[in-house]
């Protein structure tokens, strides 16, 4: 390196470093958290902790990602592929409706065992666990509780976590004098699951379904005055009560028939008597994670002043600092991954002013609390129908000061500090095991964290964090940091501060090092984090985009090894894929269809009309050869990536058929998710299948192995259905141009190869590239959070760098109903999956970065609305890292490291460059590409 050289470099080392310390690296606010959505996140990608922050009682919501329901258990149905060839048949002959009917009977999962429902079904018609008849419009319902009616996601949304099983609700309505004499229409809407509905003690109606319930009241039930309405709901699993309406500005109510104008509402507070709450186990596809426990901290408060809670995300530790009278008080939050144990440490200004008690509780109604020491607690707890069991000890250390156990907790008096440790351990030991000791491996942690000090704690904690987050920074120059987050949030999409968008790149990065460490299990729906037992879609994997969109940064944002639990799954899911594959196709190879849980489920869910989606595992394996392209490690792609891929790919070689029309080959039955129902040749399908065999073809001739398969494979690559432009002149999403211009469904499948694919792009398919443009236009901007994620790296790939732009202050704008972001950040699908958290992550960077044509694309989709800014450790294929500065729009000053000695070509604009380069050799670049 000459001189100048080393001088620019410095200079432009100095910059990034001084643009780091600068950059705006926490979330931050003026008040506690009210909402699980308003609390901050930590973890270490095992344990994950929701921190609110609150004054005089401080909730700590906490996670251990192996803790769900139900066990290791086979989910194939054997012989279904003996079905295969007549919902085939079928579908060819048009006859959908018949094809889903064969399928939702024979090519179905298997659900976990059911329990015993006809025997508690006659308890509970018994009258077991009641006193006389709560139909009965007379009944003394004064000692019942109050309970939110309706409740659109389920009474566990109004204070009912975790209730299933007979349930009673009862309310009363005046009847208005002109409405006697009159048929009365009852308009619950959905109930879940089943009821029985009474007014005036008399049955109106019964359903056992979730469909809507209106319910005629005859007139002669009826009477002047105050009428009873009862209703006894019976619910097995996921939310229950009386649902209502998903739009809350539409009320339940009564109503004269023929008048709904009229409807007197039934919204509020009705009294509810839990009959049982000890149904039996329900059958599901697959398994739900769950929460774990709750930490409590407990003060007395009285005159708080100067509070602020924070979120560092350049360190992982959160904070909750204020005054109260003249001592200022603060606690600090971390997960610690080297000692595998969650810690608050509390000081204050004054010695002898640290007073509190800590609690620990679980939503799980099998748990126990016991004293092992003086300073020490155990939880035990049991998930309900499932084989998990999870211990956790809490353990108090003071300087000075007193520390007793009561009944409620632990409790310190007139401490100059205090350290708080948490463990949590289950009894999982992997996918097939549930031999794990939990008691043993908690207490080793907690002995190993306890020998420390917090300070070593915190020392170790920042270290090993920052290994990860360090590798990238990423400016956009000054914004509203002055601002509380949420006040940002809220200003954001009028405002001028894309500061506020770098913040978000570097969160979402935060929030994979936190949910994904290597050896952990890969981040779900919601990345480590989830207070309810029922959560939306079990919070489990689903793969038909939501579990790849979380590893979409991983790579790019100069984080891989985050990408490893994601590669141990794959390797899992081989395994029981691989079973799945011969039960349901007598094939050879491994498959997944649209869902994946702890225990590597990988048959069809739920219904055949989305459920039977069969590339979920080829779409995994393109996260292998991504690995592979942005590192160049053919020892990985040896040992690791080419066996998954190539079993993979050999599976869709058997799979394939020949479609009697065309003559293509195709992928059928299977979706385009998650729309349209059972088909025969979604585009989506074939995109990834081409895309699979491409890779694995590569990968042979690079290892130089399997010339036979490759040679297959390239002759079938030919043969399958190829990209088909429509009348709109867009992409068609199925072989038969039946896409509705009206539609705008959340899911944009088929624009797969343009992005996260590559066979369609500006530079080798351009006609193409604009029938996907056209496709993405008429489905519009408007979509759920995950999918604006998917969108704005569309939008980027489509060099857009304004529309881009657009949907990104979409997504970073407040979730009131509607997709956009929580106060914390956390992704709004609604309701919260993180996916989109890491979508939008990748997309700001993809803005900045492109490589996957063959070339490291420079500011191809820059917006106008962020003409300065840098950017340092981002990473392209072929085993580049790039860190560059921009002003006014326009390119300063470019750095690549070759970190493999790969040829290197560069684009800025219309100016080109090619180098070979040298290994782990740096290059500096002006603007015009030319080598400083």
């Amino acid at each position: 390196m000459t001189t100048k050289q080393t001088y620019l470099l410095a200079i432009l080392l100095t910059g990034c470093v001084q643009l780091l310390q600068a950059q705006d690296l926490k979330l931050w606010y003026n008040k506690p958290a009210e909402k699980w959505t308003d609390a901050l996140p930590l973890g270490n990608g095992r344990i994950g902790t929701m921190v609110f922050g609150g004054v005089n009682e401080d909730r700590i919501q906490l996670n251990e990602e192996t803790l769900w329901t139900d066990g290791p258990r086979d989910y194939n149905k054997p012989g279904s592929w003996h079905y295969l060839d007549t919902i085939r048949q079928l579908l060819f002959a048009g006859k959908q409706r018949e094809a889903e009917a064969i399928a939702g009977e024979h090519f179905m999962g298997l659900k976990s065992e059911e329990g015993k429902k006809e025997a508690w079904l006659q308890k509970i018609k018994s009258g077991k666990g009641l006193t006389g008849n709560p139909a009965a419009e007379k009944y003394n319902d004064s000692k019942w509780g109050w309970l939110q009616v309706p409740a659109y996601d389920g009474w566990e949304s109004v204070g009912q976590e975790g209730l299933d099983g007979a349930i009673w609700l009862r309310t009363y309505f005046t009847l208005p004098p002109d409405w006697q004499g009159k048929d009365l229409v009852l308009d619950l809407n959905r109930i879940r699951d089943e009821d029985e509905t009474y007014v005036n003690g008399v049955l109106v109606g019964s359903q056992k379904n979730t469909e809507a319930r209106r319910y005629v009241i005859p007139a002669k039930v009826l009477h002047a005055g105050k009428n009873s309405i009862a209703i006894q709901v019976l619910n097995f699993f996921d939310k229950g009560g009386v649902a209502g309406y998903k739009d809350t500005t539409k009320h339940i109510g009564v109503y004269p028939k023929g008048n709904e104008q009229a409807k007197l509402s039934l919204n509020g507070k009705w009294k509810f008597f839990i009959q049982d709450d000890e149904p039996p186990a329900a059958g599901t596809y697959q398994a739900s994670y769950q929460p774990f426990s709750d930490i409590w901290l407990r003060f007395n408060t009285t005159n708080i002043t100067n509070y602020r809670r924070e979120l560092d995300i350049s360190t992982a530790i959160a904070t909750t600092s204020y005054t109260d009278g003249e001592v200022q008080y603060k606690r600090e939050y971390l997960v610690s991954q080297p000692q595998q144990v969650f810690v608050v440490q509390l000081t204050a200004s004054k010695t002898g002013h640290i007073n509190f008690e800590v609690a620990l509780t679980s939503v799980h109604k099998k748990y126990t609390l016991k004293q092992i020491d003086p300073f020490t607690q155990e939880l035990n707890l049991q998930v309900k129908h499932g084989s998990l069991k999870g211990v956790s000890h809490i353990r108090v250390r003071t300087k000075n000061g007193s520390i007793r156990f009561t009944s409620t907790g632990i409790t310190v008096n007139k401490a100059d500090e205090a350290t708080v440790y948490i463990t949590a351990a289950t009894n999982y030991k992997n996918y097939k095991d549930v031999s794990a000791n939990a008691v043993a491996i908690s207490k080793k942690q907690l002995q190993s964290a306890v020998a420390l000090s917090y300070a070593q704690i915190k020392q170790a904690h920042i270290k090993e964090y920052q290994q990860y987050f360090n590798t990238f920074s990423i400016s956009f120059g000054k914004g509203d940091e002055h601002l509380p987050t949420d006040e940002r949030l809220q200003k954001f999409a009028t405002a001028n501060d894309p500061a506020f968008a770098a913040l978000y790149a570097q969160y979402g990065r935060y929030l994979l090092i936190a949910a994904s460490r290597p050896g952990t299990r890969p981040a779900n729906l919601q990345g480590i984090w989830n207070d309810l037992q029922t959560p939306p879609w079990g919070s489990k994997y689903t793969t038909n985009i939501n579990l790849e969109m979380n590893y979409w940064p991983a790579e790019l944002l100069n984080l891989s090894p985050l990408h490893e639990p994601l590669f141990s799954m794959i390797k899992e899911l081989s395994v029981t894929g691989a079973a799945t594959a011969k039960a349901y196709y007598n094939a050879p190879g491994w498959v997944l269809h649209h869902n994946t849980d702890l225990w590597r489920g990988t048959a069809a869910i739920n219904h055949p009309n989305h459920g039977i989606w069969v590339t979920g595992g080829a779409w995994l394996c393109q996260h292998l050869w991504e690995r592979y392209l942005f590192t160049k490690d053919k020892n990985f792609l040896q040992t690791q990536a080419y066996p998954l891929m190539k079993q993979a790919a050999l599976f869709f070689n058997a799979f394939l058929i020949t479609d009697p029309v065309t003559g293509y080959l195709i992928s059928t039955p299977s979706n385009s998710p998650e729309q349209g129902g059972l088909v025969a040749g979604p585009t989506m399908d074939h995109q990834i299948i081409r895309g699979l065999f491409d890779n694995v073809i590569q990968a042979a001739a690079i290892l130089n192995t399997d010339e036979a398969l490759r040679t297959e494979l390239a002759e079938k690559y030919k043969r399958i259905a190829p990209n088909t432009i429509g009348k709109y002149g867009q992409l068609q999403e199925w072989m038969k141009d039946v896409d509705d211009t009206t539609n705008k469904h959340r899911h944009v499948s088929h624009l797969w190869g343009v992005y996260p694919g590559n066979e369609i792009n500006w530079d080798h398919t351009p006609d193409m590239m604009k029938a996907a443009h056209q496709s993405l236009l008429y489905r519009g901007d408007e979509a759920t959070g995950w999918s604006l994620g998917w969108k704005i790296n569309l939008w980027a790939r489509f060099k857009d760098g304004d529309h881009t732009y657009r949907l990104i202050k979409m997504l970073l704008s407040p979730a009131k109903g509607g997709a956009g972001s929580y106060v914390n950040l956390f992704d709004a699908h609604p309701p919260f999956q993180i996916d989109g958290n890491f979508g939008g992550a990748a997309g700001i960077a993809e803005m900045l970065l492109q490589s996957h044509a063959g070339y490291l694309d420079i500011l191809p989709a820059l917006p106008a609305a962020i003409p300065q800014g840098s950017v340092k450790g981002l990473c392209a294929r072929g085993g580049f890292e790039v860190s560059m500065q921009w002003n006014n729009g326009q390119l300063q000053q470019l750095q690549v490291l070759s970190k493999s000695g790969e040829p290197l070509v560069l684009k800025y604009g219309n100016k080109e460059t090619k180098l070979n380069t040298l290994k782990n050799k740096t290059y500096t670049f002006n603007a015009a590409l030319q080598v400083q």
